[in-house]
């Protein structure tokens, strides 16, 4: 394609095959593109609540229509009028302050608690009134660093995070603040060994900071350099008495291939864990939610809502946003029949998409060190032939596909596929290493978005 205008236009007509004409007229068509510059797409809302409705509904989707016009994944940063300098979210490679994440939204003010997240609650405003303790070493408090908070996707740890960084930030505005996903740090440090600026990358990760959060620490499962490197890092930080807060899915015994010192490291901190929310706090967070956007809900609505929405947090507030966005837009007022359609929608809409044979080829490449390259190709070293078997395992576990699409997709037979697959099978019942790391694999496949 020669023009930019193309792309967008080739773009549109891919969401617009996948969504309905109303959806595609009302969210899609009011989308702008604005620029493509360094792998990153700009597109423009006309305001921030088309912003946030486009993002938690269709952003995904614009993922998979740019990556598959161009032919490559790209970045999406969206921006609205109301605001050009919002961003979904936005990774510097010199120093990150709090400037980075605008969210003023995710505070311990707007944090809904309830038994279900208390304790994680009550440690993060701890380590934000006195990160590494710097103001009291006060020793019952040792054990705080590093708080390591754990729980399932969508249940408030990234809330916690953004708000330690809030609150430090107004109490502590001297202290140079890193938040960071454990993705990015897999990735700059690769591109610190790749370039030779291992020395800067010490210099930004552990001499230029007082407190460090990290997202999704299972991200680094399994890349044994990535992991030997944090481990120094999180040492040199601790150690000289810098705050550590780290989130993930699990807690650290069960994240399955790192090493057992960094497991050792992260319980030597608090562990709290966050679970689903009980009805109470479910209806608590939809209420705040509509008095955020100014908006009325009766209450039959918000019990009706609480009680189908119960795992996830993000989908109480995507249901929220969307029935406001369709009450506002209507001028209609919010029932229960409209409810019970938005909460099928945003259900369906917000489950995990299929995993896709690219992002499992990825994930085992990342784990096992064997190149994408190789697992398509056809050298048959062992080590290389081991990575291209878990991959035919783990997608044929995962999306279900038949041997014949998967011997298809790798250029092999498909009996060369049903081989392999049923080898690893019998492989994973008698060496529980191989077993733990096919799981771990799934898992981290599973949950990159």
């Amino acid at each position: 394609m020669d023009t930019y205008n193309e792309i967008w236009n080739a773009v549109l007509a891919y969401c617009e095959q996948r969504v309905t004409e109303t959806a595609f007229n009302l969210w899609i068509k009011k989308t702008e593109f604005v620029s493509f510059e360094a792998a990153t797409i700009t597109l423009r809302l006309p305001s921030a609540m088309y912003m946030d409705v486009v993002i938690s509904q269709y952003g995904t989707m614009f993922s998979e229509a740019f990556a598959a016009v161009m032919g490559f994944e790209v970045k999406i940063k969206y921006i609205c009028a109301e605001d050009n300098d919002r961003e979904e979210h936005k990774f510097y490679q010199d120093k990150q302050h709090l400037e980075d994440y605008k969210n003023e939204q995710y505070t311990f003010e707007n944090f809904i608690v309830g038994s279900s997240n208390r304790f994680a609650y009550v440690a993060a405003k701890a380590v934000a009134s006195d990160p590494g303790l710097n103001l009291t070493k006060n020793s019952t408090m040792r054990n705080y660093n590093p708080l390591f908070i754990y729980g399932n996707s969508g249940l408030g740890k990234t809330h916690l995070l953004n708000a330690i960084c809030h609150e430090v930030k107004k109490k502590f505005p001297d202290m140079n603040i890193l938040y960071i996903r454990a993705e990015q740090f897999v990735n700059e440090f690769m591109q610190a060994l790749q370039y030779k600026t291992t020395d800067e990358f010490h210099d930004k990760f552990r001499n230029s900071i007082d407190l460090l959060l990290i997202d999704d620490i299972q991200f680094i499962a399994g890349k044994q350099q990535t992991i030997e490197e944090f481990f120094h890092t999180f040492d040199t930080l601790v150690f000289a008495g810098k705050q550590v807060v780290i989130t993930s899915d699990r807690p650290p015994r069960e994240i399955q291939s790192i090493t057992d010192r960094l497991k050792s490291r992260f319980e030597d901190g608090l562990l709290a864990d966050i679970q689903p929310p009980e009805y109470e706090t479910r209806c608590e967070i939809i209420k705040r939610k509509a008095m955020m956007l100014n908006f009325e809900i009766p209450d039959p609505v918000i019990d009706y809502i609480a009680d189908k929405v119960k795992s996830n947090i993000r989908q109480l507030e995507g249901v929220t946003k969307k029935l406001y966005a369709y009450c506002d837009i209507n001028q209609n007022t919010p029932t229960i029949a409209l409810a019970q359609n938005i909460v099928k929608v945003v259900m369906e809409d917000t489950q995990p998409l299929p995993v896709t044979i690219q992002k499992i080829v990825e994930e085992v490449s990342r784990t096992t060190g064997v190149s994408v390259e190789d697992i398509y190709g056809g050298q048959r070293k062992k080590t290389i032939s081991d990575a291209r078997k878990i991959t035919f395992y783990v997608v044929r576990k995962v999306t279900n596909m038949s041997y014949e699409d998967i011997g298809a997709e790798f250029k092999k037979h498909h009996s060369t596929v049903m081989y392999n697959i049923d080898q690893i099978e019998k492989d994973i019942e008698t060496d529980s290493k191989l077993a733990r790391q096919i799981n771990d694999i799934i898992s981290n496949a599973k949950s990159i978005q």
